[in-house]
């Protein structure tokens, strides 16, 4: 078994897709990402796996009873803060 997989007890599969210029403009960007065993088109697989293992329910969505900051040019704080959670899984362009 391997470290990874020790670390993950279960299969992770993501397919990622963005628009580094906005939903609908071209370019789109796709990437797919598996873990245990580490795979898939994402750059620094490994790494992003091992990332996420550390992390606690990246993706789950904020419990309404959150207080959260309203900033301007976002939803509000708390989004930000998922965001930058996650932002790694997607590479610069």
């Amino acid at each position: 078994m391997s470290v990874l997989a020790a670390i993950l007890p279960a299969t992770t599969s993501l397919h990622l897709t963005f628009w580094p210029n906005g939903q609908g403009h071209a370019p789109k960007r796709s990437y797919t990402l598996a873990c245990a065993p580490a795979g898939g088109t994402l750059p620094h697989r490994l790494a992003a796996c091992r990332h996420l293992a550390r992390l606690k329910a990246p993706f789950a969505p904020t419990p309404p009873t959150t207080a959260c900051t309203q900033i301007y040019g976002g939803p509000n704080g708390c989004e930000i803060e998922r965001w930058n959670r996650v932002a790694f899984l997607f590479p610069a362009t």
